[in-house]
């Protein structure tokens, strides 16, 4: 199908970009690899698109103060191959590998994505494990969201009319710990049926600090704190593992579709967390 028509702009600085977010149906086009095929199904109809891709200043990867800042228009393929994310914060960088296939990862934005908030991207189970940061911009000015309190429901966030996100903070990640992002991916559209995350940090030989964020499974991702609970100051074996993964799903309310029923997604949640806590420990010095 075609699109309906609609005006298009395309500034150059965030300024002039968050300038026009301030009238009725005005969608921000990054990537486009999620608003586009829905304009194309007419899923979504916006009066007028605000492309940000041409705004140099939103798209950057760097380290300050201990943190590291990713710009909004960073693309998934810049996240993965990042020499510093894969050395002071390997976690997302395992992440955006895992998104989509080639064409998506060079043409789709970290801040899109998260921004479009599906409920199977891989993006939100790391960027929860990370204890993560949004910085959201809009004419009136700036503010920070911690991503446990960003991503609301299915689809939905804590962005603001006329707000956009302009970066994302993640820490930069002790060389003592250990992370793992593992998913089963639906082979079409690669989102995740199930994915974990998994942070883990370990001292005297009892785990001191476990993060665990899940994508797939329900309409929204969420912190397994019920895991973390059980994995924190054992010693992290075998049993400790299939005990805390055990819990991954309790409480949740699953999503059944046409890829796999709510059980099913129960039984593959425990499957991946297993998996993610595992490699998780197995990486930490």
């Amino acid at each position: 199908m075609i699109a309906q028509e609609f005006a298009y702009t395309a500034p150059t600085n965030l300024k002039d970009a968050l300038a026009l977010l301030g009238g009725e149906n005005t969608k921000v086009l990054a990537g486009g690899m999620s608003l586009i095929p829905l304009m194309k199904l007419r899923l979504a109809a916006p009066e007028q698109l605000v492309d940000i891709g041409r705004i140099p200043e939103l798209n950057y990867i760097r380290e300050d103060g201990g943190k590291l800042r990713i710009g909004a228009t960073t693309t998934h393929y810049q996240v993965e191959s990042s020499a510093l994310l894969r050395s002071r914060c390997p976690l997302l960088a395992e992440a955006a590998s895992c998104i989509g296939d080639i064409q998506v990862r060079n043409q789709g934005t970290i801040g899109g994505s998260i921004a479009h908030a599906d409920p199977a991207a891989d993006y939100p189970a790391s960027l929860l494990a990370l204890e993560a940061k949004m910085v959201l911009a809009s004419a009136k000015g700036q503010r920070e969201v911690a991503a446990v309190d960003f991503f609301v429901d299915t689809f939905t966030t804590a962005l603001g009319a006329g707000e956009i996100v302009k970066e994302v903070i993640v820490p930069v990640e002790e060389q003592s710990a250990g992370t793992s992002y593992q998913k089963m991916l639906q082979p079409a559209s690669g989102f995740a049926i199930v994915g974990v995350a998994a942070r883990i940090r370990k001292s005297g030989g009892k785990i001191t600090l476990a993060w665990v964020g899940v994508t797939g499974l329900s309409g929204k991702p969420y912190r397994a704190m019920s895991v973390e609970k059980a994995l924190e100051g054992t010693a992290g074996g075998t049993v400790d593992i299939d005990k805390a993964a055990g819990t991954v799903a309790e409480g949740v309310d699953a999503n059944s579709d046409l890829f796999a029923s709510a059980q099913y997604r129960g039984h593959l949640a425990r499957i991946y967390a297993r998996r993610a806590l595992t490699v998780a420990i197995s990486r930490t010095a």
